[in-house]
C-alpha cells in the first residue's frame, strides 16, 4: 500500500487516489494534421522505466485536484509532491 502525500491534504492511503498516467505528455499543436500512427503513439506510447517515473494522480476521494509527483518503479518510493497550478 501506497502512502500519497497530497500537496493540499497530507498523506493519505493509495485508495483515495486514480493513477493519472506519465506526466508531461503535451496534446499535440495541431492534431487534425497527425496521421493514425502519430495519434496511436500519443494516445497510447508512454515510458515504462525501472526506476524513478514522473506520474499524475488525481485525490478523488479528498480535495479532487490533480498533481504531480516522481515514484520508484520497483521500490515504490515516492519524492516529494510537486504543485502544479491547472
Amino acid at each position: 500500500m501506497l502512502l500519497i502525500d497530497c500537496p493540499h491534504c497530507g498523506p493519505r492511503d493509495e485508495t483515495e487516489f486514480r493513477y493519472g498516467g506519465q506526466a508531461g505528455i503535451a496534446y499535440p499543436d495541431r492534431p487534425a494534421e497527425l496521421s493514425d500512427e502519430e495519434w496511436a503513439g500519443y494516445v497510447f506510447i508512454r515510458d515504462n522505466p525501472k526506476g524513478w517515473f514522473h506520474e499524475r494522480w488525481f485525490h478523488v476521494h479528498g480535495c479532487r485536484t490533480w498533481f504531480s509527483l516522481e515514484r520508484h518503479t520497483v521500490t515504490h518510493e515516492i519524492r516529494p509532491v510537486v504543485r502544479e497550478a491547472l
